[in-house]
């Protein structure tokens, strides 16, 4: 882009604006500057050759922030089937009928897992092979605190109490319940035959 000229209109009015204008520093002489500026000192020239590079060659590597691990439903729905398959999908389509309920909807954690523990082991003492477990699909936080917790405690508690002793030994399998038995809010939990 090339500079423009000014008009003569245009010098004109310069003219007339630095003749009204009040000089902040009366004393000095136009055109003279009360200290001459050093000249710049002459620089080495770059070498021509550069190494090859790649953008982000010396970054470290961070490891991702945040690990969004997949809902419980989603793990149970992958988990192997362990139990006849017939009759796991029948079960996964609601049509075997549960033989026992607990309904652990709105019971604290600490109350709730001693109250499954008792419920499981005495379902499988009595010969039972299908039982659900009612946990509620939970509600969402009003006001949620420095570490996220998943939606439902219990619902995310619940399969994992299943899979560790004394528990994990009476059950067979765990799935999410189907709509007609609770959906989410619920688990169809397969037991083992009682070698008793």
């Amino acid at each position: 882009m090339t500079r423009r000229k000014l008009t003569r209109d245009e010098i004109d009015l310069w003219r007339k604006v630095v003749r009204q204008a009040d000089h902040l520093h009366p004393e000095r002489v136009d055109g003279v500057h009360p200290q001459t500026l050093p000249k710049p000192k002459p620089t080495k020239p770059l070498p021509m050759s550069l190494e090859p590079f790649e953008l982000g060659q010396a970054a470290r590597v961070k490891s991702a922030r945040h690990v969004l691990t997949p809902s419980v439903t989603d793990r149970l729905s992958r988990a192997p089937v362990q139990m006849d398959p017939k009759a796991y999908t029948r079960m996964r389509r609601g049509k075997l009928k549960p033989e026992g309920k607990l309904d652990l909807h709105g019971m604290r954690v600490d109350t709730a897992h001693p109250a499954l523990t008792r419920f499981i082991l005495t379902a499988q003492a009595q010969g039972k092979r299908l039982v659900l477990v009612v946990t509620g699909k939970g509600k969402y936080r009003d006001e949620p605190g420095p570490i996220p917790t998943p939606r439902g405690v219990l619902r995310h508690q619940v399969p994992q109490w299943l899979s560790l002793p004394p528990l994990a030994q009476a059950v067979l399998q765990v799935t999410p319940a189907h709509i007609s038995h609770g959906g989410e809010g619920a688990y169809y939990v397969y037991l083992r035959r009682n070698r008793g």
